[in-house]
């Protein structure tokens, strides 16, 4: 991606502040070469450079644009001199000092006017960039999640976009100030003497090329540093969750050399990467003031020869103007290193937006507003991997009202079998239908709105019990979400909590228990009051006094619902209408708990496994 389709994809939107940007950039350029403009009578009229006699010339409409600029030039020169002669030198010195105050207020105020437009775009485009990266993430199936490591996640969605912010945006202004400042003074230098300006041009490709060596390195170290980066992130993440396996096994000083090791290695390469990005200041100082000295030779030999058309005072005055191409020069370089830099950020972070997610909704989506019905697994079929089948022509129908109970050994394709319908995947082969109509011709929303999960991991959200009950519900009333969390058995400890309903719960409620989250996650569900719920084990990882309560929750919930229960332990399905127990990714037996204890086969020795245990 080059510069020209980065500020393609970013300013559109911010076009009114970039078009005044540049307009006050333009104006403070020219206002900068009036305030140098006025070294030239200084030094021409009051400290005798030049010995010409000047006579005012009067204007002709006919005369071109250089013969006009030449009689204003002759005219300032002759006032000048009238003035010296008529009030004295010092009266000229005043006058030209207060002009020279006058013009440098001008120009600091259009180049603060340029900054100030300047900071809403440089906010406005960091501000879309985190909101298109956070809404792709959102948006992306869980698949996608499920095979990228999460610290990387993060890193991208953190110190990428900060890489951007610190490397692309910073430097922003320079790209839309720098070249405007460096072509004006240019466009001067040609017209003040072009054969001295041509000699620049011929020294500058040379000094551009040795600079620009130091750069091209840069975004290939700078890709390594953020996915080192993003490595720290996955080791902090991962140390943090396992953190009691960590102590239980004395691990702690394994973790700590893997995670040194990683760190210096981070360090050598942003040391590489940042010694390169400063070498960029001092290298095109360096060649600046080559470049001075050169066109002081080159200079002063033109002056000095018999034809010069440039006198010594207009000398000194494309000298300034040229020594102050070479700060925005510089700057430019500089941004283009960080611009290298950036782009390796930006390329990270664009291969999470330019993912392609694998649940599309239908070009023409049918309506699917109620369940009234019955529920189709049409033989499907589902694997992550193409070698390794998850699923195998499953046939199963759920009908309206009926809980239809999942067992199996981990690992039978239990979740995955229930993840299919609210399509966090699509089978590879076969359809599910909810009333004859294909899920994937609905809008995920649609059919999301219909179901209600609660999984064996309660997640939750560092908030209030409200906001979490209220989660995806608009408008509850707080009578509707003490009513849930009666029916869920999580009213009462919420009342004794020192703020009862607006208590935070901490970090994926890390304040709860295990079974006061599974609740709280239960209340949610019933306030959405969904006609198809989804259990995925949810009493499995509870104490026996949890289980009840949480079990008595459940039992609330599922009344008049169409349940699908990915069951763990078997005690708690027994009243099911329709068993499946699945095996190697098939219903291999389903009944009732009495019809398939009568048949003696896998779900009898599933029973007698956790008797035993």
């Amino acid at each position: 991606m080059n510069i020209i389709s980065l500020l393609h994809r970013f300013i559109p939107p911010y076009r009114w502040q970039v078009a005044a940007n540049l307009f006050f950039n333009v104006l403070s350029t020219i206002l900068s070469l009036f305030s140098f403009a006025t070294i030239i009578p200084v030094l021409q009229i009051l400290f005798g450079l030049s010995e010409a006699e000047v006579v005012y010339m009067p204007l002709s409409s006919a005369a071109t644009m250089q013969e006009m600029l030449n009689v204003l030039k002759n005219n300032l020169y002759y006032f000048l001199q009238a003035q010296i002669d008529t009030n004295g030198a010092q009266h000229v010195l005043l006058l030209l000092g207060a002009c020279l105050v006058l013009l440098t207020g001008f120009k600091c105020l259009t180049a603060w006017l340029a900054n100030y437009f300047m900071v809403p775009i440089r906010t406005g485009v960091l501000r879309d960039l985190r909101a298109q990266l956070y809404k792709k993430v959102v948006s992306l199936p869980i698949g996608f999640f499920t095979e990228e490591r999460k610290g990387d996640v993060m890193s991208r969605m953190t110190n990428d976009v900060n890489e951007v912010e610190a490397s692309i945006m910073s430097t922003l202004d320079m790209l839309f100030k720098d070249p405007i400042m460096i072509l004006v003074y240019l466009i001067t230098l040609f017209t003040i003497s072009w054969q001295l300006t041509l000699f620049v041009l011929i020294l500058l490709p040379i000094a551009g090329f040795l600079i620009g060596r130091i750069g091209r390195s840069l975004k290939r170290a700078s890709t390594k540093g953020q996915e080192q980066n993003a490595e720290i992130l996955t080791q902090i993440d991962e140390t943090l969750g396992g953190l009691r396996v960590v102590k239980a096994f004395n691990a702690e000083s394994k973790l700590t050399q893997r995670f040194l090791n990683l760190i210096n290695a981070t360090r050598a390469t942003f040391n590489r990467i940042n010694r390169r990005y400063y070498l960029a200041h001092p290298v095109s100082e360096f060649f600046g003031t080559a470049l001075i000295a050169i066109l002081l030779w080159f200079g002063g030999t033109l002056i000095l020869g018999e034809h010069s058309n440039i006198d010594a005072a207009t000398f000194i005055y494309y000298l300034v103007i040229f020594y102050s191409i070479i700060n925005p020069a510089k700057d430019l370089s500089k941004a283009t290193y960080g611009i290298r830099r950036g782009m390796a950020s930006l390329e990270r972070i664009d291969k999470i937006l330019n993912m392609e997610s694998s649940i599309r909704n239908s070009e023409n989506p049918k309506q699917l507003t109620e369940f009234q019905s019955v529920i189709r697994y049409e033989n499907v079929s589902f694997s992550y991997q193409s070698d390794r089948p998850v699923l195998q022509h499953i046939n199963l129908d759920i009908h309206k009202g009926q809980t239809i109970a999942l067992v199996g050994q981990s690992g039978s394709g239990k979740t995955t079998m229930a993840d299919l319908l609210p399509r966090f995947y699509d089978p590879i082969a076969g359809r599910i239908t909810i009333d004859g109509v294909d899920i994937r011709e609905v809008k995920t929303f649609d059919l999301r709105a219909l179901m209600g999960n609660v999984n064996q991991e309660a997640i939750l959200f560092n908030d209030t019990f409200y906001n979490n009950i209220t989660f995806g519900v608009e408008s509850a009333t707080m009578e509707e979400v003490r009513k849930a969390a009666r029916i869920a058995n999580a009213d009462d400890f919420i009342m004794a909590t020192p703020d009862q309903y607006q208590t935070t719960i901490g970090d994926r409620g890390s304040r709860l228990s295990g079974g006061q989250r599974q609740r709280i996650s239960i209340a949610r569900a019933i306030l959405k009051n969904p006609p198809i719920l989804i259990l995925d084990e949810a009493t499995s990882a509870l104490d026996t006094e949890s289980e009840k309560l949480v079990q008595e929750a459940l039992e609330n919930l599922m009344k008049d619902r169409t349940t699908l229960v990915v069951a763990h332990r078997l005690s708690t399905i027994r009243n099911a209408d329709l068993i499946c127990v699945l095996h190697e990714g098939q219903i291999v037996e389903q009944g009732t708990h009495d019809e398939l204890l009568a048949k003696n086969g896998y779900y009898r020795r599933l029973i007698e496994m956790q008797q035993s245990n």
